[in-house]
């Protein structure tokens, strides 16, 4: 069998009007405008305390083991790799704030990923997605957004802590705000104008700029894979498993079944792939792919993994099987042995691209039906809550028990899901019990 011939066999190539040509194309499209998660990751991960030559490493690994497999197994044209937002709340909140070590913190990423598993394995998964209120899932994306852009924004300094009015607005004239903010505004305007690679443009400037000012050094480019052991294996399951982490671990399990699945399907109707009901062929092998990428991910020292959104610019340019994802996980393979670049790029380098997705994220706010308070509300109050409070934790424990305030104060009761009595019920519980 030719290679052509395989090829058509793995990925049934003309049932759906594609070319191995064209796939390799939308294979590399989409790893130019997700790349930049290489050289931001780490810089978050590393705040954390974590080895960034080693993230880096890890990082291309899982977004090559979860691409591969998603293109293998469900035969999608949808890449995955570690998540924009989750790895902030890891690194500033779980670890920073909350003062867990690192290694205790990623135990908690394994039990939500090991648990979105078993909902996928259960198929409770369907139940909970079909069964949350969209005011609520809108206030999750919403709220995420809005913790990750004052992440950003305290990163390139613009925003700092003040004792008095509790933040306040930074030193405008220091070069790391000004380079942060450019840094935002270059990717703003080239992704207005349909550039792809707008944060991967913005990252390379900012950093030249920055290695011109004297703050980044120059160590090479090119670097054999080092230093991995000290974050693959390391994740603490024993001390991770325990009453206190549960709300952190049920936050990473929940934000990532709505923001994997609701990617999944963006993506997959883009290809034309789905059906009225939002359902698409070999969903449950993405479901399955999803969810062991998360566990393998946490074992190996990343971020919890999730389907990209930028999945869609290579299926705009005709990715429509799971060879452009195979196509994008091998060249994460390659890109390993830059880890050298992806040391040298600044805090307000990252910051750009933080503001950028806060920015995407909460742009989902326009969906709320803000003429009905019942829904108006809750989501208000989610969305608000995670940055107000620093926590996403906070923030779905709060929302999902204002929305069961809200529909049972109105005489609305009945709109309300036993999925979300039972998990309002739960935080209500959390927060009695443990604070």
């Amino acid at each position: 069998m030719n290679n052509q011939g395989l090829l058509q066999r793995l990925f049934k190539l003309q049932e759906h009007g594609t070319t191995a040509r064209t796939e390799v194309v939308a294979g590399m499209t989409t790893f130019l405008t997700m790349v930049y998660i290489v050289f931001v990751n780490p810089q978050i991960l590393g705040v954390a305390g974590m080895n960034t030559q080693a993230v880096f490493v890890t990082t291309c690994l899982i977004a090559a083991f979860g691409s591969i497999l998603m293109g293998l197994v469900a035969n999608l044209p949808v890449a995955l790799a570690p998540a924009m937002g989750l790895n902030a709340f890891f690194a500033f909140v779980v670890v920073g704030a909350m003062g867990i070590s690192w290694q205790v913190g990623m135990g908690a990423i394994f039990w939500g990923a090991f648990g979105l598993l078993l909902l996928t394995l259960f198929r409770i998964r369907y139940w909970v997605i079909a069964n949350i209120p969209l005011s609520l899932r809108v206030g999750i994306s919403s709220g995420i957004g809005l913790l990750i852009a004052m992440i950003g924004l305290k990163n390139a300094g613009i925003v700092v802590a003040n004792k008095d009015t509790l933040v306040a607005v930074g030193d405008l004239t220091s070069h790391s705000v000004i380079l942060g903010a450019v840094g935002f505004f270059i990717i703003a305007i080239l992704a207005s104008r349909n550039v792809h690679v707008a944060v991967l443009i913005s990252i390379v400037i900012t950093t030249f700029i920055g290695w011109l000012l004297g703050d980044v050094k120059y160590s090479g480019v090119f670097s054999l894979p080092t230093n991995i052991g000290e974050v693959i294996g390391q994740a603490n399951l024993k001390d991770s498993f325990h009453l206190n982490m549960a709300g952190i671990i049920f936050s990473f399990m929940l934000v990532n079944l709505f923001d994997s699945s609701g990617t999944l399907i963006g993506v997959t109707d883009k290809a034309g792939l789905t059906d009225e009901k939002g359902t698409f062929p070999r969903m449950k092998q993405a479901l399955y792919v999803d969810s062991i990428s998360s566990v393998a991910g946490a074992y190996a020292g990343t971020s919890s993994v999730t389907a990209f959104i930028e999945s869609s610019s290579g299926v705009s340019v005709g990715g429509r099987t799971g060879m452009m994802a195979v196509v994008t996980g091998i060249l994460f393979l390659l890109v390993m042995f830059l880890s050298p670049l992806a040391a040298m790029v600044p805090a307000y380098a990252a910051a750009g691209a933080l503001i950028y997705v806060g920015v995407l994220m909460t742009s989902s706010l326009s969906r709320v039906q803000w003429d009905d308070l019942t829904e108006a509300v809750p989501a208000f109050v989610t969305a608000a809550m995670m940055p107000f409070s620093f926590s996403i934790t906070e923030g779905i424990a709060l929302g999902f028990i204002s929305y069961c305030v809200m529909k049972l104060g109105t005489g609305r009761w009945r709109e309300i899901s036993p999925c979300v009595i039972a998990v309002a019920i739960l935080f209500i519980c959390k927060i009695a019990l443990i604070g």
